[in-house]
């Protein structure tokens, strides 16, 4: 199915490559140029590794190492010289890139945010991670939603980074809005190995929906990140696993979007995402279309509690050593502003 790992590539197929990059450690400009320069070679090599491959996926916090350094010095801007050395290296390689860089935010935290590079230069997804680590990491939850675009050879395509990908809402939003190929960047560490893999199956399975996954790799002195570039076909079986946490190596396989389609287009038994919201179709016309879901209408609401939500312990980046916070998020500062 995987074509040896897209040697073979077929008419249809989409040839990815996941990135077990080396963990880097970036304190000044200096460094964040290096590095620049390191994820710029990295796109050349996966070139050459494989000249069928369509897309080449770098892990979140390729550019910026696990720090977590806020320094606004070292923070990337869509217009700075790290994203047009991406485009360029897009361009130069005749391939897609997917790269990860944090946001400056002149009202607040930074943004961890992701970017999808086409062939000629051009951002063609542009998100920004909606469910920080918390509370390990101070980003700004992002406020673009989840983008699906048109990626390589006609594939629909979305984003999501890291912790993201544990809330299965997070995978059904990407299947609902199109996507055939969810790609999940990260830079866990060994701790979260088993939960990475379960959650990388059961979000391609549960979505009828291709997941390519991709951690950093290596130590910086600090941290331990595990690589575990994983690409799962949408039956939730396994085309190719990085098991050996070898930095730099590039995990490739070939998926079909087309054999996406035929799936979510034929399948009976066990097409949830589409039965999702038609449920029990055998017993009444079309399923039952209700929201029976008392979590999602609370959220819509603004009342979302949970029943030992009092008992909470974390709540704030306190016991990381960040400040407790003090502004709202988004429509609701908004809102308080206003009065």
């Amino acid at each position: 199915m995987n074509g040896l790992g897209g040697l073979n590539k077929a008419p249809n197929g989409v040839v990815l490559g996941m990135v077990q990059l080396q963990l880097p450690t970036v304190v000044t400009t200096d460094d964040l140029a290096a590095q620049t320069d390191r994820i710029v070679e990295m796109v050349g090599k996966a070139r050459r590794n494989l000249g069928t491959m369509d897309l080449v996926v770098f892990p979140e916090y390729a550019l910026h190492g696990l720090s977590m350094d806020t320094n606004p010095e070292i923070m990337c801007s869509m217009d700075g010289p790290e994203v047009a050395a991406f485009k360029q290296a897009c361009i130069d390689n005749h391939i897609w890139g997917c790269f990860s860089i944090m946001e400056y935010n002149p009202d607040g935290y930074p943004w961890n945010t992701g970017l999808i590079i086409d062939d000629q230069g051009e951002v063609k997804l542009y998100y920004r991670k909606l469910h920080p680590w918390v509370p390990v990491e101070p980003w700004e939850p992002g406020d673009l939603g989840i983008p699906v675009i048109e990626g390589p050879n006609g594939c629909k395509l979305s984003l999501i980074i890291c912790h993201d990908g544990m809330f299965p809402e997070m995978a059904r939003e990407c299947a609902y809005k199109g996507a055939e190929i969810m790609i999940r960047t990260a830079g866990y560490t060994a701790p979260i190995r088993q939960s990475w893999r379960f959650t990388n199956e059961s979000n391609a399975f549960c979505n009828l929906m291709v997941t390519a996954n991709v951690c950093m790799c290596g130590s910086d002195g600090s941290f331990d990140s595990m690589g575990e570039g994983m690409i799962v076909n949408f039956d939730g079986t396994v085309l190719a696993h990085g098991t050996t946490g070898r930095v730099d190596e590039i995990i490739t396989a070939e998926v079909r979007p087309d054999l996406v389609r035929e799936a979510r287009e034929n399948w009976g038994v066990e097409n949830n995402i589409y039965q999702f919201g038609h449920r029990g179709f055998t017993a009444v016309k079309g399923g039952a279309q209700d929201c029976p879901y008392t979590y999602m209408q609370d959220m819509v609401a603004g009342r979302y509690e949970l029943p030992w939500e009092a008992k909470v312990k974390v709540k704030d980046g306190t016991s990381c050593g960040f400040p407790e916070p003090t502004r709202l998020f988004g429509e609701s500062a908004r809102t308080e502003a206003a009065e």
